[in-house]
């Protein structure tokens, strides 16, 4: 018999306070909405430009001695990031003013402090031309992956499906995007990452819980529909938790031992799996309720229900 954290009977009433939810994440939506609007977002390297520089030195490096030198030689951020051994090291500056001049005079007074015993194994200056294509490319991503969600939920379901889930994931994104603004988290490559391994595990919570309305549909020709999406939502919650709880240790872990460059990559995707769970139980279904879904749609006799 399978692992059940909440009975496989229970029947929490989710559809009866969707208003009442409905409120609070609409009040969540705003604030995460103003402060984007407001506040923006503290674009990383990737996005503002600057140079990028692969050194191994001879021995581990010491990150807070670098860091704090070339602070002090240096315009704006500085970001260091041990990869692959102790030895290896991604030193990312933020774009100086002054245009190419000054970003080559920046890279002489780096390489001038790093001294001679480090191999350069990459070096790279990243323009604004590519900080904007890197924002666009961001956006069209996001866009272009809730249209696929939505073609594809509308294909396996109906469209009344397809326009929940996409409301639902838009939540979802939105939140993840107002956390990086609220707090002004660095937004870089792997905010965009964030996003999307919000989206891609809230649409697989929503499916599941989706195809069991299909199911009980079929099942319980009698049952109102505010009842049935009740129901079935009941039925996946001992599921839905679990997925969410094993994936949320892991990625604590991740958080609290990983280091600081790992924890601020992964405290983004656990918000973001949190509010993902929350809105499949709570808004992708009960969201139905108010899209006009008729049992003839999915091949049920109407008149029997």
């Amino acid at each position: 018999m399978g692992l059940h954290i909440i009975p496989y009977d229970a029947n929490y009433d989710f559809v009866a306070k969707k208003n009442i939810i409905f409120g609070i994440l609409i009040a969540i939506a705003l604030v995460c909405f103003a402060a984007i609007f407001m506040k923006g977002f503290n674009y990383g390297i990737d996005f503002k430009g600057g140079l990028l520089l692969e050194v191994r030195t001879q021995g581990p490096a010491d990150t807070a001695k670098i860091r704090s030198d070339l602070s002090g030689i240096v315009h704006g951020e500085v970001t260091l990031q041990e990869f692959g051994s102790p030895n290896d090291l991604l030193i990312r500056v933020e774009r100086q003013p002054g245009g190419e001049d000054a970003q080559m005079e920046a890279l002489g007074k780096i390489k001038e402090k790093l001294g001679t015993g480090v191999e350069y194994r990459r070096v790279e200056t990243v323009g604004p031309k590519v900080s904007e294509d890197l924002i666009r490319n961001g956006i069209y991503a996001i866009f272009w992956a809730l249209v696929a969600m939505l073609i594809y939920i509308w294909f396996r379901f109906e469209w009344q499906f397809g326009v929940c889930s996409v409301i639902t994931l838009a939540h979802d994104a939105l939140i993840v995007l107002g956390l990086f603004s609220l707090f002004q988290f660095e937004f870089n490559e792997t905010a965009i990452i964030a996003v999307l391994i919000t989206v891609t595990y809230s649409i697989n919570d929503t499916v599941v819980i989706y195809d069991r309305i299909r199911e009980n549909l079929r099942k319980f020709k009698k049952m109102s529909l505010s009842d049935l999406i009740n129901r079935s939502i009941n039925e996946t919650l001992s599921r839905t938790i679990l997925t969410s709880t094993t994936t949320l240790l892991s990625l604590l872990g991740l958080y609290f031992f990983g280091g600081p460059v790992i924890a601020s990559f992964s405290l983004p995707i656990i918000i973001g799996i949190l509010a993902g769970t929350v809105s499949s139980i709570t808004v992708s279904a009960p969201l139905l309720l108010h899209m006009h879904l008729r049992p003839d749609q999915l091949g049920i006799d109407e008149k029997k229900v």
